[in-house]
């Protein structure tokens, strides 16, 4: 009998202490654009809380239909969806994070920076009405540093490189072109995929990633990618001049000065674009990143479980998130979030995020 106490014993504490060992996963998928401080933030909260998050960084248009489907606990998508589809899908958004599109190119002699290009001469680029580097339009950016010889532009064909697959990045990316050049506005519009104009050299790249490794591998190339894909893997990338008319490098600085304008009190459903935002210093693609979860959740544990690590990004993950060059949001929009978090998330008709939740996060 006391055999059997004993072996009961070892057993309930061998039970229990695999349960305190145990490993919470939660799923994500979704954009690219913020694969980068999505997983650093990933590696640091399993360490203070060993709860594991699984980021896929499957692109944007992925993500809305993973968490449409129900086959993932969160989405995330840079293309936001207005308040009218989040009611259509029963979903809940919110902005997670500020960051930014850069022009990286592959021209030989050309440093980071040096060369200068405007919304409108990428619009052409992108359009095939501009075809070669020595293009008048662009050498009429340059004539200063071309003069003072800093680098001269080849006479050679300029290879586009896009996204291959549903982008939140080409959302933005094609929003900024479409407010910045009639001709793209009129023939492409805006979209998570568009048609691109036959008369450039296409190249597809899928993600983020794809496109940067497009752009490393192919001499004479140009590519749209987030800030942090072309800073952690040494791409050229090209000053832009903003909507005041200033010629601009990419930086935190810059970056902050856009996301500065955000007027978020009147975006319903956080619906919000910030291209092409005014101000001297104000980088001109500038994009926030967004979340989406069930309004309704079958699994309001692991709904919660999501709220919890996103919680906690907002007050412990800003040092991550400047580290990679994505702008933290404002204490006052967090302060919202939390709000909508509480509000807006219900299971069974009862509130699923309580204030003490939001407490052991933050």
């Amino acid at each position: 009998m006391k055999l059997i106490k004993s072996a009961l014993v070892s057993s309930l504490m061998a039970a229990a202490s695999f349960g305190a060992c145990a490993q919470t996963t939660i799923n994500g998928a979704g954009s690219t654009f913020a694969y980068p401080i999505y997983t650093k933030w990933a590696k640091e909260y399993a360490k203070d809380t060993n709860v594991q998050i699984n980021y896929q960084g499957v692109g944007s248009g992925a993500g809305i239909r993973a968490i449409e489907s129900k086959t993932v606990d969160f989405g995330a998508t840079d293309a936001p969806l207005t308040a009218a589809q989040l009611k259509e899908k029963h979903l809940v958004q919110w902005p997670a994070v500020m960051g930014a599109t850069v022009m990286a190119i592959n021209v030989p002699g050309i440093k980071p920076g040096e060369l200068r290009l405007s919304g409108p001469v990428i619009a052409d680029i992108y359009l095939g009405k501009i075809k070669k580097w020595n293009d008048p339009a662009i050498v009429a950016l340059n004539k200063e540093a071309i003069k003072k010889g800093e680098f001269k532009l080849p006479n050679h064909t300029i290879y586009v490189v896009h996204r291959s697959d549903g982008s939140g990045t080409t959302f933005n990316f094609t929003e900024y072109l479409d407010q910045v050049s009639p001709t793209w506005h009129k023939k492409i519009g805006f979209a998570k995929s568009v048609s691109w104009p036959k008369e450039a050299i296409n190249l597809g790249g899928k993600g983020n990633a794809g496109v940067a490794n497009d752009v490393t591998r192919t001499p004479y190339s140009i590519g749209y990618v987030e800030y942090a894909y072309a800073k952690e893997t040494g791409l050229t990338y090209t000053a832009m001049k903003n909507r005041d008319g200033k010629y601009l490098e990419p930086s935190m600085k810059t970056f902050q000065a856009a996301a500065s304008n955000a007027d978020w009190k009147h975006a319903p459903g956080y619906y919000l674009l910030l291209n092409n935002q005014p101000g001297a210093e104000s980088w001109p693609m500038t994009a926030a990143t967004f979340i989406l979860v069930q309004k309704d959740p079958k699994n309001p544990e692991r709904t919660k479980d999501v709220i919890k690590f996103y919680n906690w990004a907002y007050s412990e993950g800003s040092k991550a998130a400047e580290s990679l060059s994505y702008v933290p949001m404002p204490q006052n929009l967090i302060n919202m979030v939390r709000k909508t978090w509480q509000n807006d998330i219900t299971h069974d008709g009862k509130q699923v995020i309580t204030a003490k939740t939001l407490a052991s996060t933050k």
